[in-house]
């Protein structure tokens, strides 16, 4: 994927650094969807999203940037103060069933919840990660982006991603589901 190309559609000159560098792991090391199950960085015209809203105010503060799960879910970075910088901002989930949530504080978090190897599964109320252990195997690439991750940014991985992502709605959830609500309502 092109860098450049991506930041022209996100409509940024800068992306957060860890971004930048994800980008550069998926491209030198690893696939789309092979190195966390359901997970890839994506150029994404906001299509898929526009499905909540088409109002020009949601759609510039809203930069999805990663397919969530195997099933069309999307990762995105909500601008939630319209500052224009991605840098440090919270990263929601759009299922592609339903239900917006937010699941990190940052990348960083995101990327540490990726090491958990295992879809994010998306539903009105609830999101969450789950995996089996007796049926689980590991995506192809895991291993390298385990090592990557280690080295660019000492990041382990989490037993349990869930409570990153309980973390990240007790920070934002109610601001975010302030704003969401006067462009989508149930």
């Amino acid at each position: 994927m092109n860098i450049q190309a991506f930041k022209e559609n996100l409509g940024v000159s800068d992306l957060p650094e860890a971004l930048e560098k994800l980008i550069q792991f998926q491209n030198e090391h690893s696939g789309f969807e092979e190195y966390a199950q359901g997970f890839g960085v994506l150029i994404d015209d906001k299509s898929g999203i526009k499905s909540w809203s088409e109002d020009e105010a949601f759609l510039e503060r809203v930069h999805p940037f990663a397919q969530a799960n195997g099933s069309g879910s999307i990762y995105a970075l909500w601008d939630k103060d319209a500052s224009g910088n991605l840098d440090g901002l919270p990263v929601v989930v759009f299922g592609d069933e339903g239900g917006v949530h937010v699941v990190a504080s940052n990348i960083l978090e995101l990327m540490q919840m990726l090491l958990f190897d295992s879809e994010i599964s998306v539903d009105f109320d609830e999101v969450y990660f789950y995996k089996d252990e007796d049926d689980y195997e590991e995506s192809e690439g895991h291993a390298t982006f385990k090592d990557w991750l280690k080295k660019e940014f000492n990041l382990d991985p989490v037993e349990d991603p869930d409570t990153l992502v309980q973390e990240a709605e007790e920070k934002y959830k109610e601001n975010f589901d302030r704003w969401f609500e006067q462009y989508y309502a149930d």
